[in-house]
């Protein structure tokens, strides 16, 4: 079958899209995102165990959280002392291919409770997480945006 011109670039649309969502390397993931409510940077990074995220600091030290805060409202009392700076709260996540991450872990230090996740990066700025509990379907999904 020869393809006319207008066939080729109508499939040239098409898949160009599909192309590159297939390009995108497990370690593009890794780097410094604002979290959803503009609390937090998160430091994303691959390791030996997969995707791990840890608290970065806050884009506004003065007005934010503060280095010297704690994860409070953590349930378990023996933890509450631990600083929020650097903790791990994310953690599990499997590339899954096509920039997702699945079968993972966050905790939210604003509620002290940790839910399954996954995260699927959007573009090279932009990074969408999906924390439930039990099934996908009963969750929420968050933005986080690239640290420039």
């Amino acid at each position: 079958m020869i393809f006319q011109p207008r066939q080729f670039v109508l499939l040239a649309i098409i898949f160009l899209p599909l192309s590159a969502l297939a390009d995108i390397a497990p370690e593009f993931i890794e780097g410094v995102w604002l979290s959803a409510d503009g609390s937090g940077w998160i430091k994303i990074e691959l390791g030996d165990k997969g995707l791990v995220g840890s608290v970065a600091g806050s884009p506004d030290e003065t007005g934010g959280r503060q280095p010297s805060d704690t994860d409070v409202l953590n349930p378990d009392p023996a933890l509450r002392d631990r600083l929020l700076l650097g903790l791990t709260i994310m953690d599990g996540f499997r590339y899954a291919g096509e920039g997702k991450w699945k079968n993972g872990r966050i905790y939210d230090p604003n509620s002290g409770k940790t839910y399954k996740c996954k995260v699927t990066l959007v573009n090279e700025n932009t990074l969408e997480l999906r924390g439930y509990i039990g099934f996908s379907l009963l969750g929420r999904t968050e933005t986080w945006i690239r640290r420039e």
